[in-house]
């Protein structure tokens, strides 16, 4: 299969005349069919064989012209460009490869058991980009820079001590950065109105110059049955999950994003982000469990250097019991608990008390729901007492032999394209209405 123009990118752009021809029938076939909802069994299957043809037509299109697509957007290698970014893009480079902003849009207005699946397609191209060692590392210090509005958030840090992003409050308390997240509607859970915050907060907080380690904790929520408490965090907003305001690059843009910075940091333009090669901007992490870290959050947790746990406080990984797949934790997991629990926590939705001794696995130390304010003030004293040098170094020791870059990026590529197809998958919306009741909510 040749490209069909005198260049590379004219060829990209045009994209292999066969492959085209593919991608323009097929959307022609799904345009004669009625909307997703309004199918009946034979037209249900007859698109469901549609999309088949056309992902395996894109599939066998990136296996041997990814890095010419990653390079053609992102200019040869010169310019960084943010996953959420790069697949729109994408779409404009080589017409009918991943959906176009306008046929996004028309996605977005639809609930979750009425969309077409059309973003399936940017797990395709992004599981052949993380996949590809070059273009997957240039990807990963293009996610590991800070945000755009972060340097506006640190100079409000530097002059007031605080930091208000709305989901996100950042405080500084003598040598720590308070992260606190604030979604007190919905128990602290994340969805598309926090993940950008969520992202800026842990730039600014690991590249605040006036402190040495960073404590990541819930604030007090407002939900009628646990108004007043300070949560840690629910997981994945699963109302917004279901009416669909949570798009699937939202999965992409959390691991490679916020959750891969509290792990291994932020980068600087000049600084690969690899520990072999090049390092980031980093401090350690405690994380201060109250109440409970539920899905997302409980995989934050594995990213953590210390894990704080009221006594009344549980974990749990319930992405089984809505289909889908639980981040980077089936990577990271089995470090903590081995194995069989780990399988355990993820496939059979085992919840895990923090004080237990499953539960001591993942939380260094547990203490009285009224002791987590001097447990945090006696760990910060404790883990600066030796100085942030050698904190940073040993965190970076521990991570090379646990998980090197391109370990990360071989299991990003697997999750990138399993997740795609969980996210739009019968089962996930039937988990959704059978376990949580989402068709009743509003």
């Amino acid at each position: 299969m040749a490209f069909g123009g005198p260049d590379q990118n004219s060829g990209l752009h045009r994209g292999p005349r066969a492959v085209r021809h593919v991608w323009r029938l097929t959307e022609q076939l799904l345009a004669r069919l009625p909307a997703r909802p309004a199918r009946g069994p034979a037209e249900a299957e007859a698109a469901a064989t549609i999309h088949r043809a056309a992902r395996a037509a894109r599939d066998r299109f990136l296996e041997r012209h990814v890095e010419a697509v990653y390079t053609a957007v992102t200019g040869g290698l010169s310019r960084f460009v943010r996953i959420e970014d790069l697949v729109l893009r994408a779409a404009e480079t080589v017409p009918g490869l991943v959906p176009t902003r306008a046929q996004l849009a028309h996605e977005a207005g639809r609930k979750l058991p009425e969309k077409e699946g059309l973003e399936i397609d940017q797990g395709i191209l992004a599981a052949r980009i993380l996949g590809h060692s070059r273009c997957s590392t240039h990807l990963c210090h293009a996610m590991l820079l800070p945000r755009p509005e972060s340097e506006a958030a640190l100079a409000t840090l530097t002059a007031r001590g605080v930091a208000d992003l709305g989901p996100v409050r950042i405080e500084r308390h003598g040598l720590a950065v308070h992260l606190l997240t604030t979604n007190p509607r919905y128990l602290n859970a994340e969805d598309q109105t926090t993940i950008a915050a969520m992202e800026t907060g842990v730039d600014v907080a690991t590249l605040d110059p006036g402190t040495s380690i960073a404590v990541m904790r819930g604030q007090p929520v407002t939900h009628a049955k646990h108004a007043g408490r300070r949560i840690f965090g629910s997981g994945i907003n699963l109302m917004h999950l279901y009416h669909g305001g949570i798009p699937f690059i939202w999965y992409l843009q959390r691991e490679l994003g916020f959750v891969h910075k509290c792990f291994r940091g932020v980068a600087t333009p000049q600084e690969l982000p690899d520990d072999v090669s090049g390092t980031g901007i980093e401090k350690p992490w405690i994380a201060a469990v109250e109440g409970w870290a539920i899905g997302g959050h409980c995989q934050t947790l594995l990213t953590m250097d210390t894990v704080l746990a009221t006594r009344d406080s549980f974990l749990t990984l319930p992405a089984r019991k809505e289909g889908i797949i639980p981040g980077a934790a089936n990577l990271r997991l089995p470090r903590f608990t081995g194995d069989r629990l780990a399988r355990q926590l993820i496939q059979a939705e085992r919840r895990l008390e923090c004080d237990s001794l499953e539960g001591r696995l993942i939380c260094d130390e547990v203490v009285a729901a009224d002791g987590m304010d001097a447990a945090i003030e006696r760990t910060v004293t404790m883990m600066t007492n030796a100085g942030a040098v050698g904190a940073i170094g040993n965190r970076r020791a521990l991570r090379v032999g646990a998980e090197p870059l391109d370990v990360f990026c071989r299991y990003l590529a697997v999750y990138a394209r399993e997740q795609a197809e969980c996210h739009f998958s019968e089962a996930l919306v039937r988990n959704l209405e059978q376990n949580w009741g989402a068709a009743r909510r509003s």
